[in-house]
């Protein structure tokens, strides 16, 4: 087939590259079976009207207008490979055309919980300080080195969100025989008792839990949900594990709650990032710091290249796409996660 005969794909998905996100034969066979237009994102619109009227395919979550979309008339599927579902194009008029707009935001479900797992034990256990008493020669032996320790198998769980980092979680959970209770508006309780868990309010997921994970997404009804009130009501010396964003956090609270000794926290994620020199949590006592990392694998970045390759040759066959994740015309407007600067 004639190069000018094959589909065109503008790949835009700054700050990701194609490199990052397909392997070196993956890229091969989307420049085999695919015209390839790289530009940023806001180079989008200025692309030649043939080009824009040609593509089938976007990979990136560029900004798009009312007037660029206009001219993309041969569009079928946007693939966010950002993964964050940003409010920068006209989702009701894609929808309404059926184009599909996917994310492949499934391949961070895996590390981030693993990471999440790792935070949960080291609270638990206090394996961090512990090696660093240990390197400066302060190292307690035996009991008198766990005096606030406990068990993860078998403790109250908490899970805040359910998508899928929330179902990885559980997944890799359900090995420490822990009792989980979960807390997610956007899912009826079927879905949550056909994973193993119990459905629950906020309220109880907070009162009731040794170990409270929040794994939602920050969206317009739900940023800064998680406050004094939140923190206070978990138990004392209880563990706030945050592996989504710092939106849905009430961020000063959760360090004045730790302060206080209330309870310990671990976060990957924080309000600004990176995170200022001196910032109070670097130095909190309580606090276990990890600066936004826990998806950040390349092998989980080269599973978006298969996915995307996967789900366009679908497409292309009339098929809807399966590997990715839909976005739904009753939520993604309602997304307010900020986009990501770093890979």
């Amino acid at each position: 087939m004639p190069n000018n005969a094959l589909p065109l794909v503008i790949s835009a998905p700054e700050p990701r590259t194609l490199e990052l996100v397909f392997t070196p034969q993956q890229l091969a066979r989307l420049k085999t079976n695919y015209r390839v237009v790289e530009t940023t994102p806001d180079g989008v619109a200025r692309l030649p009207a043939d080009v824009l009227a040609e593509a089938r395919y976007i990979v990136g979550q560029p900004p798009i207008s009312p007037e660029t979309l206009e001219a993309l008339k041969a569009l079928r599927c946007v693939f966010n490979v950002e993964t964050n579902l940003l409010n920068n194009m006209p989702y009701d008029t894609l929808f309404a055309r059926g184009i599909h707009v996917v994310t492949t935001g499934l391949v961070f479900a895996e590390p981030v919980a693993e990471l999440g797992l790792a935070m949960a034990l080291n609270l638990a256990r206090d394996i961090v300080d512990a090696d660093l008493a240990f390197r400066q020669g302060k190292e307690l032996w035996g009991g008198d080195g766990n005096q606030s320790a406990r068990l993860l198998s078998g403790a109250d769980v908490g899970i805040i969100g359910f998508g899928d980092l929330g179902r990885a979680l559980n997944r890799l959970l359900s090995g420490f025989r822990t009792r989980a209770k979960v807390f997610d508006p956007w899912l009826p309780p079927s879905i949550l008792i056909d994973n193993g868990v119990q459905p629950a309010s906020l309220d109880e997921v907070l009162s009731s839990s040794d170990y409270v994970f929040v794994v939602a997404s920050v969206t317009s009804e739900n940023q800064g949900f998680l406050g004094a009130d939140a923190f206070a009501k978990m138990r004392k010396g209880a563990a706030f594990i945050l592996l989504s964003r710092a939106g849905v956090v009430d961020f000063s609270a959760l360090m004045a709650a730790v302060k206080s000794g209330h309870i310990v926290a671990a976060s990957d994620v924080f309000p600004e990032e990176p995170l200022a020199s001196d910032h109070p949590v670097r130095t909190l006592p309580g606090f276990l710091r990890s600066a936004h990392r826990a998806g950040a694998l390349d092998i989980a970045f080269k599973r978006m290249g298969d996915m995307v390759l996967e789900d366009m040759e679908l497409i292309d066959r009339g098929l809807p796409p399966l590997r990715s994740k839909r976005a739904e015309r009753e939520t993604v407007s309602r997304m307010r996660s900020r986009p990501v600067d770093k890979n």
